[in-house]
Protein backbone atom coordinates (compact mmCIF):
# COMPACT_ATOMS: atom_id res chain seq x y z
CA UNK A 1 0.00 0.00 0.00
CA UNK A 2 2.85 2.37 0.70
CA UNK A 3 4.35 2.07 -3.02
CA UNK A 4 0.68 2.49 -4.61
CA UNK A 5 0.03 5.83 -2.28
CA UNK A 6 3.30 7.11 -3.43
CA UNK A 7 2.67 6.73 -7.10
CA UNK A 8 -0.27 8.53 -6.37
CA UNK A 9 1.25 11.40 -4.68
CA UNK A 10 3.51 11.59 -7.79
CA UNK A 11 1.40 10.58 -10.29
CA UNK A 12 -1.37 13.59 -9.06
CA UNK A 13 1.51 15.63 -8.76
CA UNK A 14 2.92 15.55 -12.48
CA UNK A 15 -1.15 16.27 -13.21
CA UNK A 16 -1.57 19.35 -11.37
CA UNK A 17 1.98 20.46 -11.61
CA UNK A 18 2.14 19.45 -15.67
CA UNK A 19 -1.66 20.64 -16.16
CA UNK A 20 -2.17 23.96 -14.35
CA UNK A 21 2.04 24.60 -14.27
CA UNK A 22 1.07 24.78 -18.88
CA UNK A 23 -2.26 27.02 -17.95
CA UNK A 24 -0.47 29.66 -15.55
CA UNK A 25 3.02 29.60 -17.36
CA UNK A 26 1.99 28.79 -21.13
CA UNK A 27 -0.69 29.45 -22.15
CA UNK A 28 -0.72 33.61 -22.16
CA UNK A 29 2.93 33.59 -23.09
CA UNK A 30 3.75 36.72 -24.38
CA UNK A 31 3.15 35.96 -28.78
CA UNK A 32 4.01 32.45 -28.60
CA UNK A 33 1.40 31.45 -25.83
CA UNK A 34 0.31 27.42 -26.30
CA UNK A 35 -4.07 28.66 -25.93
CA UNK A 36 -6.45 26.15 -24.81
CA UNK A 37 -5.15 23.63 -27.21
CA UNK A 38 -2.00 23.42 -25.60
CA UNK A 39 -3.24 23.29 -21.88
CA UNK A 40 -5.75 20.45 -22.91
CA UNK A 41 -2.95 18.31 -24.69
CA UNK A 42 -0.27 18.73 -21.42
CA UNK A 43 -3.20 17.76 -19.02
CA UNK A 44 -3.66 14.90 -21.18
CA UNK A 45 0.07 14.33 -21.48
CA UNK A 46 0.57 14.14 -17.70
CA UNK A 47 -1.57 11.14 -17.21
CA UNK A 48 -0.27 9.22 -20.55
CA UNK A 49 3.75 9.40 -19.29
CA UNK A 50 2.37 8.88 -15.49
CA UNK A 51 0.23 5.55 -16.41
CA UNK A 52 2.85 4.47 -18.37
CA UNK A 53 5.40 5.37 -15.27
CA UNK A 54 3.63 3.92 -12.21
CA UNK A 55 -0.08 2.58 -13.31
CA UNK A 56 1.33 -0.71 -12.61
CA UNK A 57 1.96 0.07 -9.15
CA UNK A 58 -1.31 1.89 -8.42
CA UNK A 59 -3.60 1.80 -11.07
CA UNK A 60 -2.85 5.32 -12.14
CA UNK A 61 -5.68 7.08 -11.03
CA UNK A 62 -4.04 10.59 -9.97
CA UNK A 63 -8.25 11.38 -9.40
CA UNK A 64 -10.48 10.78 -6.56
CA UNK A 65 -13.44 11.10 -8.96
CA UNK A 66 -11.58 8.04 -11.02
CA UNK A 67 -10.74 6.34 -7.59
CA UNK A 68 -14.48 6.34 -6.44
CA UNK A 69 -15.82 5.23 -10.24
CA UNK A 70 -13.23 2.51 -9.88
CA UNK A 71 -14.59 1.31 -6.95
CA UNK A 72 -18.39 1.57 -7.84
CA UNK A 73 -17.35 -0.11 -10.92
CA UNK A 74 -15.76 -3.09 -8.44
CA UNK A 75 -11.92 -2.32 -9.70
CA UNK A 76 -10.94 -1.55 -5.89
CA UNK A 77 -12.09 -2.82 -2.60
CA UNK A 78 -13.71 0.10 -0.24
CA UNK A 79 -10.49 0.06 1.82
CA UNK A 80 -8.35 1.69 -0.88
CA UNK A 81 -10.89 4.70 -1.41
CA UNK A 82 -9.90 6.98 1.23
CA UNK A 83 -6.15 6.05 1.46
CA UNK A 84 -5.85 6.88 -2.19
CA UNK A 85 -7.95 10.17 -2.36
CA UNK A 86 -5.95 11.43 0.78
CA UNK A 87 -2.10 10.68 -1.09
CA UNK A 88 -3.71 12.09 -4.21
CA UNK A 89 -5.01 16.12 -2.65
CA UNK A 90 -1.15 15.72 -1.19
CA UNK A 91 0.05 15.60 -4.11
CA UNK A 92 -1.81 18.12 -6.11
CA UNK A 93 -1.64 20.71 -2.87
CA UNK A 94 2.68 20.05 -3.11
CA UNK A 95 2.26 20.43 -7.15
CA UNK A 96 0.54 23.85 -6.36
CA UNK A 97 3.18 25.56 -3.64
CA UNK A 98 5.81 24.40 -5.82
CA UNK A 99 4.16 26.17 -9.49
CA UNK A 100 3.24 29.25 -6.49
CA UNK A 101 6.91 29.55 -5.96
CA UNK A 102 7.85 29.22 -10.08
CA UNK A 103 5.08 31.46 -11.15
CA UNK A 104 5.88 33.99 -8.16
CA UNK A 105 8.83 34.58 -9.78
CA UNK A 106 7.83 36.81 -12.44
CA UNK A 107 7.20 39.99 -11.42
CA UNK A 108 3.55 41.55 -11.44
CA UNK A 109 2.19 37.80 -10.62
CA UNK A 110 -0.88 37.79 -9.32
CA UNK A 111 -2.29 34.43 -7.68
CA UNK A 112 -5.44 36.24 -7.12
CA UNK A 113 -6.42 36.40 -10.89
CA UNK A 114 -6.93 32.66 -11.18
CA UNK A 115 -4.08 29.98 -10.88
CA UNK A 116 -5.95 27.81 -13.24
CA UNK A 117 -8.85 27.74 -10.56
CA UNK A 118 -11.88 26.38 -11.38
CA UNK A 119 -15.02 28.37 -11.52
CA UNK A 120 -18.58 29.48 -12.48
CA UNK A 121 -20.47 31.90 -13.42
CA UNK A 122 -18.19 35.65 -13.23
CA UNK A 123 -15.21 33.08 -12.77
CA UNK A 124 -15.92 30.62 -15.76
CA UNK A 125 -13.76 31.35 -18.38
CA UNK A 126 -16.67 31.83 -20.99
CA UNK A 127 -18.97 33.07 -18.35
CA UNK A 128 -21.06 29.94 -18.16
CA UNK A 129 -23.73 29.62 -15.39
CA UNK A 130 -23.88 27.44 -12.48
CA UNK A 131 -26.14 24.59 -13.90
CA UNK A 132 -23.79 24.89 -17.37
CA UNK A 133 -21.02 24.30 -14.75
CA UNK A 134 -22.31 21.27 -12.97
CA UNK A 135 -23.59 19.05 -16.37
CA UNK A 136 -20.43 19.42 -18.51
CA UNK A 137 -18.23 18.25 -14.84
CA UNK A 138 -21.22 15.66 -14.66
CA UNK A 139 -21.38 14.25 -17.86
CA UNK A 140 -17.30 14.16 -18.45
CA UNK A 141 -16.57 12.95 -15.18
CA UNK A 142 -18.93 10.35 -16.23
CA UNK A 143 -17.49 9.32 -19.27
CA UNK A 144 -14.13 9.42 -18.00
CA UNK A 145 -14.45 6.75 -16.23
CA UNK A 146 -16.30 4.81 -19.21
CA UNK A 147 -13.24 5.24 -21.11
CA UNK A 148 -10.96 4.19 -17.88
CA UNK A 149 -12.70 1.29 -17.07
CA UNK A 150 -13.39 0.07 -20.99
CA UNK A 151 -9.74 -0.27 -21.81
CA UNK A 152 -8.32 -1.25 -18.74
CA UNK A 153 -10.85 -4.13 -18.80
CA UNK A 154 -9.13 -7.55 -18.88
CA UNK A 155 -10.45 -8.47 -22.70
CA UNK A 156 -9.18 -4.89 -24.08
CA UNK A 157 -6.29 -4.13 -26.17
CA UNK A 158 -3.17 -4.75 -24.04
CA UNK A 159 -0.73 -1.94 -23.77
CA UNK A 160 -2.64 1.40 -24.84
CA UNK A 161 -4.73 1.88 -22.13
CA UNK A 162 -2.81 4.92 -21.06
CA UNK A 163 -3.00 6.41 -24.78
CA UNK A 164 -6.59 6.20 -24.45
CA UNK A 165 -7.28 7.81 -21.21
CA UNK A 166 -4.60 10.45 -22.06
CA UNK A 167 -6.24 11.32 -25.23
CA UNK A 168 -9.80 11.27 -23.50
CA UNK A 169 -8.40 13.59 -20.73
CA UNK A 170 -7.55 15.72 -23.91
CA UNK A 171 -10.70 15.84 -25.33
CA UNK A 172 -12.31 16.78 -22.24
CA UNK A 173 -10.07 19.80 -21.65
CA UNK A 174 -10.88 20.77 -25.47
CA UNK A 175 -14.84 20.78 -24.45
CA UNK A 176 -14.38 22.17 -21.40
CA UNK A 177 -12.00 24.64 -20.40
CA UNK A 178 -14.13 27.68 -21.86
CA UNK A 179 -16.86 25.85 -19.31
CA UNK A 180 -14.95 25.90 -15.59
CA UNK A 181 -11.90 25.62 -17.06
CA UNK A 182 -12.04 21.76 -16.67
CA UNK A 183 -11.98 20.18 -13.14
CA UNK A 184 -13.38 16.69 -13.64
CA UNK A 185 -10.70 15.87 -10.69
CA UNK A 186 -11.39 17.47 -7.09
CA UNK A 187 -7.84 16.87 -6.32
CA UNK A 188 -6.71 19.36 -9.46
CA UNK A 189 -9.31 22.06 -8.35
CA UNK A 190 -7.84 21.63 -4.57
CA UNK A 191 -3.90 21.91 -5.47
CA UNK A 192 -4.61 25.26 -6.62
CA UNK A 193 -7.77 26.82 -5.05
CA UNK A 194 -5.92 26.67 -1.90
CA UNK A 195 -3.37 29.59 -3.11
CA UNK A 196 -5.55 31.15 -5.01
CA UNK A 197 -7.51 31.61 -1.52
CA UNK A 198 -10.17 33.62 -2.55
CA UNK A 199 -13.22 33.09 -4.61
CA UNK A 200 -12.13 29.69 -5.83
CA UNK A 201 -12.28 28.53 -2.51
CA UNK A 202 -16.29 29.47 -2.34
CA UNK A 203 -16.35 27.62 -5.71
CA UNK A 204 -14.57 24.66 -4.66
CA UNK A 205 -17.23 22.12 -3.28
CA UNK A 206 -18.58 21.88 -6.94
CA UNK A 207 -16.00 20.86 -8.34
CA UNK A 208 -15.86 17.94 -5.43
CA UNK A 209 -19.14 17.01 -5.03
CA UNK A 210 -20.28 17.01 -9.22
CA UNK A 211 -16.98 15.38 -10.17
CA UNK A 212 -17.41 12.37 -7.66
CA UNK A 213 -20.44 11.87 -8.59
CA UNK A 214 -19.80 12.09 -11.92
CA UNK A 215 -17.65 9.51 -11.28
CA UNK A 216 -19.31 7.48 -9.10
CA UNK A 217 -22.25 7.06 -11.75
CA UNK A 218 -19.43 6.41 -14.61
CA UNK A 219 -18.60 3.47 -12.72
CA UNK A 220 -21.45 1.83 -11.49
CA UNK A 221 -22.79 2.49 -15.39
CA UNK A 222 -20.03 0.34 -16.37
CA UNK A 223 -20.22 -2.18 -14.25
CA UNK A 224 -24.11 -2.38 -14.27
CA UNK A 225 -24.63 -2.45 -18.13
CA UNK A 226 -21.56 -2.89 -20.24
CA UNK A 227 -19.00 -5.00 -18.45
CA UNK A 228 -18.22 -7.99 -20.58
CA UNK A 229 -18.21 -11.00 -18.88
CA UNK A 230 -16.27 -12.33 -21.81
CA UNK A 231 -19.30 -14.39 -23.23
CA UNK A 232 -19.26 -12.54 -26.86
CA UNK A 233 -15.91 -13.86 -29.40
CA UNK A 234 -14.44 -11.36 -31.11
Amino acid sequence: MSKRLLAEFFGTFWLVFGGCGSAVLAAAFPELGIGFAGVALAFGLTVLTMAYAVGHISGAHFNPAVTLGCFTGGRIPASDVLPYIVSQVIGAVAAGGVLYLIASGKPGFDVTAGFATNGYGEHSPGGYSFLAAVIAEFVLTAFFLLVILGVTHKRAPVGFAPLAIGLALTLIHLISIPVTNTSVNPARSTGVALYQGGWAISQLWVFWVVPLLGGAVGGWIHRALLENDGSIDR
